[in-house]
């Protein structure tokens, strides 16, 4: 619910602040005061197009700001939360147009794209009027509203149709990829075969390229690692002994160093200590020895285990360069193609299954939409009576308003039980498009086509009386008096009062009837010093609202009988109001 709204330099309105209640909220004043400037405003703060011209004379910029009461977890909130913006305490929105065009936008405090304000304010406001009439214009909204007017039957039917048309969608794609593939599933059977009987031959196992790589390194370099095991091997434990040079082994000199102090190592335990690790170093280099001549004596020196081992990283890596980057990869990917050459194998038999699945499906579907399309056109006779009935309530008695549920003609689409073909849609298989004839003897055409600005609106009040979704909550009524008069005008008073009931109703209207349904009454005031005109917007009540009735019934508001007719309005149907 829009609970304050505020207009700076638009048009001739300077600076005025509006603070809305829920209900019925009425904006009056004289012709040309500026109340289209505050529906205008409405709609800049709700994502409508920008135009300079609105911004007031000599000044560069306009402002609309508005608060707005919104609970946790409504779309609307959803969608500004998305945008970065807050609304714990209140969403706030702010448009600004500048004198050359330009516009920004704030949503819940944060800079966004104007496109966000409208995407918010589909979820917050409707606003009806000649120029926006946004779900009689979107063809797709006539359907949304029957289908909201047709209640559990229609929704159940609808569940049940989306249900039937996913599952039938899904084997149908699938069947038509599998049969239009024929030739290239035959092809990639074949290349995965290729590729298998090529991994097969070769049989590589986990791990094995590195395992080769370093027996290629140690049968390479063979010579060098033995002799360089043995020189290490000799000056551990000494060479042969009849070398022209003889070499002290470390084994030999570690264990002269033991011998030279365990005769005085009793008269100090620090030198026991010395001894000690001199010991353990003296078996560290014996074990040490022993393992580089077990190590010297493995070298083998094997041309012909080297061309095997390097024949084999080579055919190795050419299946890792095609299949993956490591032995385990390729096992992977083999197993991999094995499934889908298994798979591709049995895509006959599969196409068997799926053919008889989908006609068991296109025939449920076909059941659950003429099911559907049934429900719709019994929602949609009672809609267009309600309507019709609520009109003749609206100056437009002679109005018949008719709900066409229609099939689209398609050679390839869904074949029904009747043997008519046609385009099946996830919504179900019908048009649904709301037709007016406006007058007694005219045919009916598309609502928007029919009706005129005035007529236009109370169509759509008649529908949000009669459908009371409450969809969004708070909706906007421009010009939906034009052409109403007498009775009539109480009775448009008492429908808007009606739909306040369930949502906020904002209403620029002319005709005192309907001011005096309201809740909060706004009066738009025009003044002028001779050279500037300016207009600001004020609540009224008591006295002050009787005088503004007054005027709007009789043109006056010093005429008793004005005053007086006002006061009666005022007394029979403002206490409805308060007491709802």
């Amino acid at each position: 619910m829009l609970t304050r709204f505020r207009i700076q330099r638009l048009g001739v309105i300077e600076d005025a602040e509006l603070e809305l209640s829920p209900g019925l909220n009425v904006i009056t004043g004289e012709t040309g005061a500026g109340k289209t400037m505050v529906v205008s405003g409405l709609g800049l703060l709700f994502g409508a197009r920008a135009d300079s011209g609105m911004v007031r004379a000599g000044a560069t910029s306009a402002v609309v700001e508005g608060e707005v009461d919104v609970p946790a977890g409504h779309p609307a909130a959803e969608r500004v939360e998305a945008a970065g913006g807050e609304t714990e305490d209140g969403l706030i929105l702010v448009r600004t147009v500048s004198a050359e065009g330009r516009s920004r936008a704030h949503v819940g405090g944060r800079s966004a794209p104007v496109g966000v304000l409208g995407e918010v304010g589909e979820r917050l406001m409707a606003v009806h009027g000649q120029a926006d009439q946004w779900r009689l214009t979107a063809p797709e909204q006539h359907r949304v509203l029957l289908d909201g007017f047709g209640g559990d039957p229609v929704r159940e039917a609808l569940e049940t149709y989306r249900a039937a048309h996913a599952g039938w969608v899904a084997v149908r794609d699938e069947l038509a990829r599998l049969s239009t593939a024929g030739a290239e599933r035959t092809l990639r059977a074949d290349l995965l075969r290729t590729a298998l009987e090529e991994i097969e031959a070769v049989d590589p196992t986990e791990g094995e390229e590195e395992d080769l790589r370093a027996e290629e390194l140690r049968l390479a370099h063979a010579d060098g690692l033995r002799q360089a095991a043995e020189t290490a091997h000799t000056a551990l434990t000494g060479g042969d002994e009849s070398a022209a040079e003889e070499v002290r082994p470390v084994v030999e000199l570690l264990a002269t160093g033991s011998h030279a102090l365990a005769p005085v190592t009793e008269h100090d335990p620090t030198l026991e200590e010395l001894r000690r690790r001199l010991d353990e170093l003296g078996y560290l280099a014996a074990d040490l020895a022993a393992d580089l001549a077990s190590y010297s004596a493995s070298i083998e020196v094997d041309p012909g285990r080297l061309a095997w081992v390097q024949e084999r990283r080579s055919v190795l890596t050419g299946l890792l360069r095609k299949y993956g980057e490591s032995s385990a990869a390729v096992l992977a990917w083999a197993k991999g193609a094995a499934s889908e050459v298994a798979e591709l194998d049995g895509a006959d038999d599969r196409i068997v299954e799926l053919t008889a699945q989908e006609a068991r499906l296109r025939e449920a579907l076909a059941t659950a939409g003429a099911s559907l399309t049934q429900v719709r056109q019994e929602a949609a006779a009672r809609l267009g009576e309600r309507v019709g009935a609520e009109l003749a309530h609206l100056a437009m008695g002679s109005a018949r308003v008719e709900v066409a549920v229609r099939h689209r003609p398609d050679e390839e689409g869904l074949l029904l039980p009747d043997g008519e073909r046609v385009r099946a849609w996830g919504h179900g298989l019908d048009e649904v498009e709301i037709l007016l004839a406006a007058n007694a003897g005219a045919p009916p055409r598309t609502v928007t086509r029919a009706a005129s600005g005035g007529e236009l609106s109370r169509v759509m009040l008649a529908l949000e009386v009669v459908s009371a979704q409450g969809d969004v909550p708070t909706y906007v009524f421009d010009e939906v008096d034009a052409g109403v008069g007498g009775s009539a005008a109480l009775d448009l008073g008492a429908r808007l009062a009606r739909l306040a009931e369930t949502a906020q109703v904002i209403v620029v209207t002319h005709l005192g009837q309907v001011a005096a349904f309201a809740d909060r009454h706004h009066v738009v005031h025009k003044s002028s010093d001779g050279a500037i005109t300016a207009s600001d917007v004020r609540s009224v009540e008591g006295p002050d609202r009787v005088a503004e009735i007054a005027r709007m019934l009789g043109g006056v508001t010093d005429s008793q009988a004005a005053l007086d007719h006002a006061r009666e309005l005022l007394e029979e149907h403002a206490p409805q109001r308060l007491a709802r």
